[in-house]
């Protein structure tokens, strides 16, 4: 497994606008085919063209595992079918205010870190969609979870200021190692600047050489 850099948008915040599990990628509408290409060919992925809620935010409105995809209520009907038709993936709709579902959830294969905010309802549509058991819990004071930390199925990567214990915690509810980290010259917001599969790992481009370093032991240890 690879640790790459890539931008998008001339920016390094590819997290924002991309999802991604070990089969597809979800890019935005216009987005450049010669870029689609080097992605598909780093994650070992096929791209999908689409958008959420009519905007390019995917990797912030929706969250996707291996198993399912879930979608905000403020999604549109023919980006919902879209999903449903051309992927194997159970699609669901999470019906919570907190739209931008990529920043209150993490998951991976193994399991989910909720926000607090959420429902205990909620956190169930999130279980039976994904696949996971869920426990909720703020990550170094944050209720947005799925910004603060980026999993896969061999490791994840958490915001610096994490205490041990919730480590050790979220490492059991994901069955991975996690280390703390940042991105792109210091943001702490490591999801923003990630896209992580169980084929590549792709960073913003501004990702200094100690935090591919801390990258490196997160996810291939």
């Amino acid at each position: 497994m690879d640790i790459v850099k890539y931008d998008v948008y001339r920016g390094p915040n590819l997290g924002v606008y991309m999802s991604v599990n070990d089969s597809i990628g979800l890019v935005p509408l216009g987005f450049a085919q010669t870029k689609a290409d080097k992605l598909e060919k780093y994650l070992d992925i096929e791209i999908y063209f689409t958008a959420v809620a009519n905007t390019r935010l995917i990797g912030a409105l929706s969250v996707m595992n291996n198993k399912g995809v879930l979608l905000p209520t403020t999604a549109y009907q023919n980006e919902y079918d879209f999903l449903k038709d051309e992927t194997d993936l159970e699609v669901g709709v999470l019906d919570t205010k907190y739209n931008a579902l990529g920043n209150v959830i993490c998951a991976n294969d193994k399991g989910a870190v909720v926000s607090p905010w959420l429902s205990k309802e909620e956190c169930k549509t999130v279980s039976d969609v994904l696949g996971v058991e869920t426990i909720q819990k703020r990550i170094a004071g944050f209720n947005q979870i799925g910004s603060v930390m980026v999993a896969n199925d061999s490791g994840a990567a958490i915001h610096p200021d994490t205490d041990e214990k919730d480590i050790e915690l979220f490492s059991d509810v994901l069955g991975v190692n996690i280390e703390p980290s940042s991105i792109n010259n210091g943001v702490p917001y490591v999801a923003s600047g990630v896209l992580a599969n169980n084929h590549c790992i792709v960073v913003g481009s501004l990702t200094t050489g100690p935090e591919i370093m801390n990258l490196t032991s997160a996810f291939l240890n």
